[in-house]
């Protein structure tokens, strides 16, 4: 454990030259509980970001709508879904985003993960957060809490809905 902490503290010292995510811990209880549902999600092209992280399973999330932007998708909170902006968007001023009323879909499926606090910084800047997306704590179906990536109704006004809530690769 000492060598990786050495390792660790290296890897602080020096300038990043990548945006790639750094392995966590291998405590699976260690860092912050993510919900991923499109590229981020195994067998999809920014999957490395999670290198190191831990699989918690797959889950699904409820009150919010799936849409289709072409290469990613984006969730977006639906009517009377209870949303907690992350610190960051807070702090940019951005709202919680709503949806159309009476626009249901299925949960989106997606899967958790556990990741440092370093690794969810990086997959701040990944998401764009706080501009592109906004990073909310939400509870998933299954009662858990998870940190998840939601856009704002007005980025998905042209895009097409997933209702079954479910992104497939392209």
């Amino acid at each position: 454990m000492a060598h990786n902490q050495h390792l660790d503290a290296e890897a602080a010292s020096r300038p990043s030259e990548s945006l790639a995510l750094e392995p966590v811990d291998a405590d699976p209880l260690a860092g912050e509980p993510v919900f991923v549902y499109g590229t981020l999600k195994r067998g999809h092209r920014n999957h490395h970001w999670l290198a190191g992280a831990s699989f918690l399973g797959e889950r699904q999330l409820g009150g919010a709508q799936l849409f289709d932007l072409g290469p990613f998708p984006m969730a977006v909170a639906g009517a009377g879904a209870s949303a907690t902006p992350a610190a960051s968007a807070a702090a940019a001023g951005e709202a919680t985003a709503e949806g159309e009323a009476g626009n249901t879909t299925a949960g989106i499926h997606g899967e958790l993960y556990r990741v440092s606090a370093k690794g969810l910084a990086q997959l701040d800047l990944l998401e764009g957060c706080p501009r592109l997306y906004g990073r909310h704590w939400l509870q998933l179906l299954d009662g858990s809490h998870a940190w998840v990536y939601l856009g704002r109704p007005r980025q998905v006004r042209h895009a097409q809905l997933l209702a079954d809530g479910l992104w497939r690769l392209h």
